[in-house]
């Protein structure tokens, strides 16, 4: 299949998840995973309709982010047509290269990363997502659910920040409905974190191409999809 036909696919799929879960597809962005893809792959994904992408790489989301600077890609009636997204751990380090330069930063897991986002914002606080690791797995990033209250509380204090919701993602499994607790507690402690803070949250980032009809019917507003659409990477 083609990249064009695959995200085709994709976009059916979700599509019928939607309507099974009672949802407008309006409320569900897919974002096209392209880390470690070409620029040709994502001209490609962005022809046959895709308009936000994923990168899990700081130095990669640079390189890219020049190549499309130097050769914009739009649609008409689309003023801002190509959005980029970071999904991946960011180290503190690397933050001037992605703050204020992507529509979203998906995995934000400490107050102190928060700082140093919105010293790079620039002059529009930078939309973030708090990273939560449900499943206790030590390779990966995210705060526990019981820390979550108060890491929240600050981060929704971050001067130049924006917490807009939160992000996970579940233990890897070859059965789809594993991830299901995992996306219903995340909708969970995303609704209890509003009561708390009293402000909406309103971005649930989860799903991948794996899973992400589970993650729609628990309530996603956000899938992170790359093989699904751009095939197995090298």
């Amino acid at each position: 299949m083609t990249i064009a036909e695959r995200w085709s696919a994709v976009q059916a799929r979700v599509a019928a998840a939607c309507e099974r879960a009672g949802r407008p597809v309006s409320d569900v962005a897919i974002i096209a995973v392209s880390k470690t893809h070409p620029a040709d792959a994502i001209r490609a994904a962005f022809t046959a309709g895709a308009t936000d992408f994923g990168e899990n790489y700081a130095q990669e989301l640079a390189t890219k982010l020049a190549a499309f600077a130097a050769e914009p890609l739009s649609q008409p009636g689309s003023p801002h047509p190509l959005r980029w997204h970071y999904i991946g751990r960011l180290q503190r380090n690397k933050a001037k290269l992605v703050a204020g330069k992507v529509a979203l930063i998906h995995a934000v897991d400490s107050v102190e990363l928060a700082e140093e986002i919105g010293k790079r914002a620039g002059a529009a606080p930078q939309p973030i997502l708090l990273a939560v690791n449900l499943g206790g797995e030590l390779t990966k990033g995210g705060i526990t659910a019981e820390a979550a209250p108060a890491i929240a509380r600050s981060l929704a204090a971050a001067p130049g920040c924006s917490l807009d919701g939160l992000m996970t993602l579940p233990p890897p499994s070859e059965d789809a409905a594993a991830s299901r607790p995992y996306f219903l507690h995340l909708r969970a402690l995303r609704d209890q974190l509003q009561d708390a803070l009293g402000r909406a949250l309103p971005v649930l980032s989860m799903g991948m191409s794996h899973d992400f009809e589970v993650a729609v019917a628990c309530g996603a507003t956000h899938l992170r999809v790359g093989t699904a659409i751009f095939g197995s990477r090298a």
